[in-house]
């Protein structure tokens, strides 16, 4: 698992490079998540295309950096879901609760005018 940071018309994007979510590098995204926040970045794009699977540890790591978001009056996006991540975010309901895109194209012309 890699992360790997960009920035661009005022969005920071974090690509996370693995296909695994979960117990094992949960803490990593976290930790990332909440540095990217602190560091004043005010709208942040999680790119999660190339997971095939997430856990429960991994949605809290999300759930942890949308609440960073907030508290930092920023904004938190989601994109590229494979049919099982989205699953998983329907079936917890957290689809509900973040902004999913299905492209990172898609989701940088949304939070460019945010």
């Amino acid at each position: 698992m890699k992360l790997e940071v960009t920035a661009g018309n005022g969005v920071s994007i974090l690509r996370f490079k693995g296909d695994r979510l979960d117990a094992h590098n949960s803490d990593v995204l976290k930790a990332k998540l909440k540095e990217i926040f602190e560091g004043g970045a005010k709208s942040v794009l999680v790119d999660l295309a190339e997971v095939r699977f997430i856990d429960s540890s991994g949605l809290g790591a999300l759930v942890s950096g949308f609440k960073n978001a907030v508290t930092h009056k920023g904004n938190l996006a989601l994109s590229g879901f494979q049919d099982q991540v989205r699953s998983m975010f329907e079936l917890t309901r957290l689809n509900r609760v973040f902004d999913i895109y299905t492209s990172e194209q898609e989701a940088l012309t949304a939070l460019s005018g945010k």
